[in-house]
C-alpha cells in the first residue's frame, strides 16, 4: 500500500509535498494508518485530536494513545477537549453535526493561526460509499452523488481511492496499533446501519462493488461537468446586471430551456433555497411576488428575477448626519457610499451623485433615512411636489432598487434623494449666502 500510496500523491496530489500539513486524528484504524504513511513519504506533519467526552473514559484513552503516538513518531500533536452535549443543545444540533462543526471550526483556527496550508482527514473508499447512500436515502441531486470530494479548499483526503481492508491490511503487516470506538459497533446511527447491515450485504453480491462505485463517481463527476457547462451557458445569457449586493437574471432564458427546474436548482442551490416548484412558478408570477431561503431572496421584477442577499434594514431607522450649523466639513457611511458635506464659497458642477444647496434653509441636525410610502418631494427644476412612488415610477426603478434608496431629510422635508434628485426647496438662489455641497463618493 505505502508504493501505492506514494504513486497516488505524486500523481493526485504533489503539491502536498514541502507543504505544512495538519492530520485529523482520532486514534482509529484510518487517521493512524494516514499518519503513518505520511511520515514515511517525509511530509511535514503536526497531528490534532479532538476529545469529545462523550464516552468517558473511552475519550481520555483516545487522548492518550495520540499523545503517545506523536511522541513516539516525534510528532508536534494539538489536542482540544469539546462539551459536545452542550454545545449540541445550544445550538439544537444532533451530536454527529455538532461533533462535527466542533472539529471543523477547530481545525481550521489551527490552520489560520499557524498557518498550516492542508488539512488531511482520512476518509476511504468505504466511507465514500456510506455518503453515497446516506445521501440517495435521504434524497439529492447530482452534487450529492458525486461522493466525497478528495479536495475541498485546504482540506484533503488522500486516502479515498484505498479501501478499509487496504487501510487494515498495511496496519497488520506493519504492526500499527490503533483504537477501536466501541459506538462505531453501534446501529444507532444511519451510517453505522449501512456499514454494518448494508454494504457486507452489497460486497457478497459483488466483491467488486467499490471498484465499480470508484468508476461509476468518475461518470457521475463527468455528467456533473456537463451539467456545468450547460447550467453557465444559460448564465452567460441570463445575467443583465451584477454588483456586491445583488443579481438580475432575463426570466425569458430561464422559460426558453427544456427543464427549468433543472437550471433554477443548479444557479440557486448554492444561495440555500430548496422550493424548487415556487421558483419555478416565480417564473411566470405578477411582479412583486418573492421567495425566501434563510439567507437570500428572489423577486420577480417585470421581465427579470432578482436575487439579493436578505437584510435587517429598517426602513424607520434614521442616521443623524454630524454637521453643525458651523462646520465646514464633515462625512458618513450610508449603504450606499461616503456621504461628504463641504461648505464652499461658490456652487459647483451638479449631477446625480452631487448637489449644491442654500445651508441657511437647512435645520440641523440632518437625517439620513429609508423611503416610506406617502413621502414626496419637489423635484429640482419643477414646480409643484410628487410623491415617492411616482417619481420612481417614472424613473424605471426596480423593487430591489427602490428599497434601497435612501432620502436625506431636513426635519420632515426631503432634501436629496440621494443619487438620483435634488429637492427644489432647498436650491441655490441669488439670495444666498453659505453654499453647502453635498457629494456621494
Amino acid at each position: 500500500m505505502l508504493e501505492n500510496f506514494q504513486n497516488h500523491i505524486n500523481n493526485t496530489f504533489p503539491f502536498l509535498r514541502k507543504r505544512k500539513l495538519l492530520i485529523a486524528i482520532s486514534g482509529g484504524l484510518d487517521s493512524v494508518v494516514l499518519t503513518h504513511l505520511c511520515k514515511q513519504v517525509n511530509f511535514e506533519i503536526s497531528l490534532a485530536h479532538c476529545n469529545f467526552n462523550l464516552r468517558g473514559t473511552e475519550s481520555d484513552s483516545d487522548e492518550a494513545f495520540v499523545l503517545d503516538l506523536a511522541n513516539n513518531l516525534d510528532l508536534e500533536v494539538f489536542i482540544e477537549s469539546f462539551e459536545t452535549e452542550t454545545y449540541a443543545q445550544n445550538n439544537k444540533l444532533s451530536i454527529q453535526m455538532a461533533a462535527r462543526e466542533l472539529r471543523y471550526n477547530w481545525f481550521q483556527d489551527l490552520a489560520q493561526q499557524l498557518d498550516f496550508d492542508y488539512i488531511l482527514t482520512a476518509h476511504h473508499a468505504d466511507d465514500n460509499l456510506e455518503t453515497f447512500l446516506i445521501n440517495l436515502t435521504r434524497g439529492t441531486g447530482l452534487d450529492g452523488l458525486k461522493g466525497i470530494p478528495e479536495i475541498n479548499k485546504n482540506i484533503v483526503r488522500p486516502l479515498l481511492k484505498f479501501t478499509r481492508e487496504d487501510i487494515e491490511v498495511y496496519a497488520k503487516k506493519n504492526s500499527i496499533k490503533w483504537r477501536e470506538d466501541s459506538s462505531n459497533a453501534s446501529t444507532k446511527y444511519l451510517r453505522n446501519k449501512l456499514r454494518h447491515d448494508v454494504i457486507p450485504v452489497l460486497k457478497a453480491i459483488n466483491p467488486d462493488v467499490l471498484l465499480n462505485f470508484n468508476n461509476t463517481l468518475d461518470n457521475l463527476k463527468d455528467t456533473a461537468d456537463i451539467v456545468e457547462e450547460s447550467v453557465q451557458a444559460v448564465l452567460k445569457r441570463a445575467i443583465i446586471d451584477m454588483d456586491d449586493t445583488m443579481v438580475s437574471y432575463k426570466i425569458s432564458e430561464f422559460i426558453k430551456v427544456n427543464n427549468p427546474k433543472a437550471y433554477v436548482y443548479q444557479i440557486f442551490k448554492p444561495y440555500g433555497f430548496t422550493q424548487w416548484d415556487d421558483i419555478v412558478d416565480l417564473l411566470k408570477a405578477q411582479s412583486g411576488k418573492q421567495v425566501f431561503s434563510k439567507t437570500h431572496k428572489l423577486l420577480k421584477d417585470r421581465e427579470t428575477l432578482i436575487l439579493s442577499k436578505i437584510e435587517d434594514n429598517d426602513n424607520n431607522s434614521q442616521d443623524l448626519i454630524p454637521l453643525e450649523v458651523n462646520s465646514n466639513t464633515a462625512t458618513i457611511n450610508t449603504p450606499l457610499g461616503v456621504l461628504t458635506f463641504q461648505t464652499v464659497e461658490n456652487p459647483s458642477k451638479t449631477d446625480q451623485s452631487t448637489i449644491c444647496i442654500d445651508k441657511e434653509k437647512l435645520k440641523f441636525p440632518l437625517t439620513i433615512r429609508h423611503w416610506q410610502e406617502g413621502d414626496y418631494f419637489y423635484p429640482f427644476g419643477m414646480k409643484g411636489k410628487k410623491k415617492l412612488s411616482k417619481y420612481f415610477k417614472d424613473e424605471k426603478l426596480s423593487l430591489l432598487a427602490k428599497k434601497k434608496v435612501l432620502l436625506l431629510c431636513n426635519q420632515k422635508e426631503i432634501v436629496w434623494v440621494i443619487n438620483y434628485r435634488a429637492d427644489d426647496r432647498f436650491k441655490i438662489t441669488d439670495q444666498t449666502k453659505s453654499v453647502l455641497k453635498i457629494k456621494l463618493l
